[in-house]
C-alpha cells in the first residue's frame, strides 16, 4: 500500500520580529510571535530560556479603569490588573521575582499600546546571569520594545 504526503509550503501564519544586543556585555536576543490566541515573546542570553510565564491580557474592570486614570502616580509599575504566573522553572525567589516584573512590565506596555488586546502574553526568559541593576533593566527593556 503506497502513501503519498501532500506537503504545502506555506509561509508561517505568525507574525514574528526579532532583535538583538548586547546587555552588560551578554549577546541577548528577543523574540516575538504572535499567534491567534497568544502572544509569546522571548528574552535570551546564551541560548536559555530558564523560566516561562504567562500573563492574562483580559483583567477585571477594576483594573483596567485603574490603568486609564492618568494622575495614578505609579510612573513605571505595570497596571494592576496584570498577574504573571510562573508555568515552568523560576530558579529561586530572585529569578522568579526578576522574571514576573519583566512579563508585567511588558504585558503593561501592550495595553497601554493597545488596550483591547485579550491576547495572553506567554514569556520565556533566561539570563546568564540574574542582574537586577536599573540600567540592565532598561537596556533589556528597551530591546523587548524593538519587537513590540
Amino acid at each position: 500500500m503506497a502513501t503519498t504526503i501532500d506537503i504545502r509550503e506555506d509561509a508561517f501564519p505568525a507574525r514574528s520580529r526579532s532583535a538583538s544586543g548586547l546587555v552588560n556585555g551578554v549577546s541577548t536576543e528577543v523574540t516575538l510571535l504572535e499567534f491567534s490566541d497568544k502572544i509569546l515573546i522571548t528574552i535570551s542570553q546564551e541560548g536559555r530560556l530558564a523560566q516561562w510565564i504567562q500573563v492574562p491580557m483580559m483583567g477585571t474592570t477594576a483594573g483596567i479603569v485603574d490603568m486609564a486614570l492618568p494622575s495614578s502616580g505609579h510612573g513605571l509599575l505595570p497596571a494592576t490588573h496584570l498577574a504573571p504566573k510562573t508555568l515552568l522553572g523560576g530558579g529561586g525567589d530572585d529569578r522568579e521575582t526578576l522574571g514576573q516584573l519583566y512579563a508585567s512590565q511588558i504585558a503593561s506596555h501592550i495595553s497601554l499600546k493597545s488596550p483591547e488586546e485579550r491576547r495572553t502574553l506567554v514569556f520565556g526568559f533566561g539570563l546568564a546571569k540574574a542582574e537586577k541593576e536599573q540600567e540592565t533593566f532598561f537596556d533589556l527593556f528597551e530591546l523587548a520594545l524593538k519587537v513590540l
